[in-house]
């Protein structure tokens, strides 16, 4: 059975999907009320995942315990993102896969996660300081950290809304006032992989043998 590791794994959405997979899954968050309701509705869902609350920074793991490691929506937000990977690096085994997702830091990516959806009265959706543009990762200088840490990038792809922007526009505001949910914006919003990196990018990275 194939281990991985979940870090940043907030209310466990993406972890249980791990687990439904048939991964024996492992979740780490530094927050314990999130962590409380990911064990919580693992439970009810009749799911076995090991959830701990710890640092990313510092992994409660022996090393090379973990067949994959994912970390997505994390990276951005912690000082220490480079202390992230390598302790990813550290818990993988050799040959061992890591996932990620994180925003580019360009002004496109300024202009749509600081002003359109923090700042902008019309579009806001997240409070202030959700996001820090300065915080955002180059796919660059992600590439260079994990290749400092024994890992290189087999593949990064970028994400794209492809309804037409007006209608998106509309969508949000439909949010906004209540009229829809958060989950019926994400099914609206029409997200697709594309080779465009300059706004959000996900992809992975295989450890050296």
């Amino acid at each position: 059975q194939v281990r991985l590791l979940d870090i940043g794994c907030g209310g466990g959405v993406l972890t249980e999907e791990f687990a439904l997979m048939g991964c024996q899954v492992a979740g780490i968050d530094i927050s314990p009320r999130s962590i409380a309701v990911a064990q919580v509705h693992a439970d009810q869902s009749g799911l076995s995942i090991d959830y701990r609350i710890g640092e990313a920074t510092s992994l409660p793991f022996e090393n090379g315990s973990f067949e994959i490691v994912s970390c997505c929506d994390m990276l951005e937000h912690v000082p220490d993102w480079k202390q992230v990977i390598a302790e990813a690096a550290r818990v993988l085994k050799p040959g061992g896969l890591f996932f990620f997702d994180t925003i580019n830091r360009t002004a496109k990516s300024k202009v749509t996660f600081i002003y359109g959806l923090q700042e902008s009265s019309l579009t806001r959706l997240m409070p202030d300081n959700t996001h820090i543009w300065e915080m955002f990762i180059t796919p660059d200088e992600i590439a260079t950290a994990l290749r400092v840490h024994g890992m290189m990038v087999e593949d990064m792809k970028g994400g794209k809304i492809a309804k037409n922007p007006l209608a998106t526009l509309w969508d949000v505001r439909q949010q906004k006032q209540g009229r829809i949910t958060f989950g019926e914006l994400g099914r609206r919003l029409e997200l697709k992989l594309d080779k465009d990196l300059s706004l959000n990018y996900l992809g992975y990275a295989r450890k050296a043998v």
